[in-house]
């Protein structure tokens, strides 16, 4: 099979065109979904990740997780309920609340966001981060997200990346905190290109040659495994797969596809993943991905991934509320910006830390009482 051809299945349902009113639509969810971003960030930022976060590292990520897990359950709405896109799901079935850490293949530009779907379902949707390319912390809007959300940017140089990773994954072993870390190893999307470039590599250098996947990336993988290995429930590995074409972000927000999206999902406990070194940490992620490929291999010839299991579907209701209450508080806080003087100042001081906070990467990493005792310390020592 050429390597460009994307996934394919029985379906022939038809790729729809973009209409008068699928755009009109999708400038609505846009315009929606850019103002109840810019106003849940500038209102609630500064509160939960610096005011609140002095005084409990712990209750800063809850709040955290509430607050914007509210605003990121739009998108599942979004594809699911509004686009009427069908996710279904195989292989094991997961419990909720555990701290994962969850590796993918890399299909297209959106694949982070069908996480949130599988998220939203076990109560983890406001506490899942992702290891990301630096340039995407500078999108306007977006980038503050990322930053509050504790996204962890990297330079795909791994001299730089590793101690800016080491310190960062450091800061969520704390097994009360909430966690849902995902990596995508390939360090990239599929393309015709990069897979034809990662096969020559592979027959060069006597590894795998693997067809709908390219070759994993390991160091990364490694550092997040070794690092919270001892506060991880477990690792899920996802392969994700469309019908009838990959899609593309505009592709969501205008509701032209894809008309199902397939996730099968494996639940590797951390005590089960028996390497401890990189090196065998790194094997164990290769034979993960040549799994991957015979997946892949078998929904391309097939239409659906083996093991189906039924997946509890969103609730329409409780979408719909989210949506109102979003939508509401927004319109409640742009009243506020419009109308309050003060509310103008507190705004403009909000997006300067934002702004300043997300150049600089700061993130106040202890909380009040940790840097207090600290500092007694210290100055007890120095006595």
């Amino acid at each position: 099979m050429d390597v460009s051809t994307p996934l394919q299945s029985d379906n022939t349902q038809k790729h729809k065109s973009l209409s008068p009113s699928r755009l009109m639509r999708g400038v609505i969810c846009l315009a929606v979904f850019l103002s109840t971003a810019f106003m849940f960030l500038v209102y609630f930022a500064p509160v939960v990740t610096l005011s609140l976060r002095l005084f409990s590292l712990h209750y800063s990520r809850k709040a955290t997780s509430i607050v914007f897990g509210c605003w990121l359950a739009l998108w599942p709405f979004l594809f699911e309920v509004i686009n009427g896109t069908k996710v279904v799901f195989y292989g094991d079935d997961i419990p909720a609340n555990e701290r994962v850490l969850l590796i993918a293949n890399h299909r297209t530009e959106v694949d982070w966001m069908y996480l949130w779907d599988l998220a939203l379902r076990k109560g983890s949707l406001g506490c899942i981060k992702y290891i990301l390319k630096s340039s995407l912390m500078k999108l306007p809007l977006f980038g503050w997200g990322f930053h509050i959300l504790e996204f962890i940017p990297v330079e795909r140089k791994w001299e730089i990346d590793e101690p800016v990773m080491c310190q960062r994954l450091s800061t969520f072993k704390n097994p009360r905190d909430p966690l849902w870390l995902a990596v995508f190893p390939e360090g990239t999307d599929f393309t015709e290109a990069k897979c034809k470039k990662s096969q020559a590599y592979a027959a060069e250098v006597g590894l795998p040659v693997l067809k709908h996947v390219l070759l994993p990336k390991a160091r990364g993988f490694c550092a997040c495994l070794q690092t919270l290995r001892g506060s991880l429930d477990a690792v899920y590995d996802l392969t994700i797969a469309y019908k009838d074409r990959c899609p593309t972000f505009l592709d969501n927000v205008f509701g032209l596809g894809p008309s199902e999206v397939h996730i099968h999902i494996q639940r590797i406990p951390v005590g089960e993943i028996i390497p401890a070194s990189d090196e065998g940490a790194s094997a164990w992620l290769m034979d993960k991905f040549k799994l991957k490929d015979h997946l892949l291999t078998y929904f391309t010839a097939n239409g659906y991934f083996p093991e189906s299991r039924e997946e509890e579907k969103l609730s329409a209701f409780q979408c719909t509320m989210n949506f109102i209450l979003v939508v509401s508080l927004t319109a409640i806080f742009a009243y506020l910006t419009l109308y309050s003087y003060w509310s103008k100042v507190y705004v403009v001081l909000s997006c300067i830390y934002l702004a300043s906070v997300t150049y600089l990467r700061v993130q106040p990493e202890q909380d009040l009482g940790v840097l207090i005792s600290t500092f007694i310390s210290k100055k007890q020592s120095i006595e």
